[in-house]
């Protein structure tokens, strides 16, 4: 990597952000290392999809700086914005195929939305693109004849077929059975490297996740409570990351909704002795 080259393709600067006058991430600050995978976990609802959002320009922060490749991308105007973006892929929660596209007709897309090639030359990228995601025969199919693991590559196939700088994955492994998801997780790992690529993956599987990534940042609330090696992961005391890591149903992250005490609720003391039987 020469000298010059910022070691991370993408950085959250004191970032906050929301939807109305709620928010959803404060003050975050990390870093994602380029040429490696980077899995962003964490509890339901911390913010995850919504830093994918902000990544790709979908939103803009209310505060801080998100920038790719040392541009802020808050600051970019329609244009440059686009161009950006040009050096993204993205597969979507639920691949968001075209249903009325063919396999071929999906992948093709963005080749012909951004590019001006010859119909010969997609063709040629198209298969290419299937082939690396192992669905080459597929091309005829309509989405409707698909399995959900099989979306779920198609839309891999069509978020590289650009070849992107940087991949992003918003829940690859949801809905998929244990050979689809061993599939997919395969590809996000093997794409990242032959392709040389920085891929971000939002996950809540735990084991499959650890196994792929290099990089590891974990959301709640809102907050970076963790980034860093997987390793560093695995081994950290962090209440909140042991019990994430590890898959616990109690601690930080509570069973019980917060509320006030059983005694309290029922109005009794829950653990007061029996009042004594009456005397024959």
């Amino acid at each position: 990597m020469p000298a010059t080259l910022n070691p991370s393709l993408v950085e959250l600067r004191n970032l906050s952000f929301g939807y109305g006058e709620s928010a959803v991430l404060h003050d975050v600050s990390l870093c994602i290392p380029r040429g490696k995978v980077t899995a962003l976990i964490g509890p339901m609802g911390g913010g995850k999809t919504t830093t994918l959002r902000l990544m790709g320009g979908q939103n803009r922060a209310w505060s801080g700086q998100m920038l790719f490749d040392g541009q802020d991308i808050g600051l970019m105007d329609q244009q440059q914005l686009f161009a950006v973006r040009r050096r993204m892929g993205i597969l979507f929660q639920f691949a968001a195929l075209f249903a009325d596209m063919s396999v071929y007709e999906n992948v093709a897309f963005p080749l012909r939305e951004h590019t001006d090639l010859p119909e010969s030359l997609i063709r040629d990228i198209v298969l290419m693109k299937l082939n690396a995601v192992g669905l080459r025969n597929a091309r005829d199919l309509m989405p409707s004849e698909v399995s959900g693991g099989m979306a779920k590559r198609i839309g891999i196939a069509r978020a590289i077929a650009l070849d992107p700088d940087f991949l992003m994955y918003d829940e690859p492994f949801s809905g998929l059975d244990p050979i689809s998801l061993l599939v997919a997780a395969r590809l996000i790992r093997q794409l990242n490297d032959s392709m040389g690529l920085t891929s971000i993956f939002v996950s809540h599987e735990v084991t499959h996740t650890l196994e792929i990534a290099d990089h590891v940042v974990i959301l709640d609330s809102g907050k970076v409570a963790f980034q860093g090696t997987v390793e560093q992961a695995r081994k950290s005391t962090d209440p909140l990351v042991y019990q994430y890591v590890n898959g616990l149903p109690d601690g930080p992250v509570r069973f019980h909704y917060p509320a006030v005490t059983i005694d309290q609720d029922f109005g009794i003391p829950i653990h007061a002795a029996p009042a004594p039987a009456d005397s024959p």
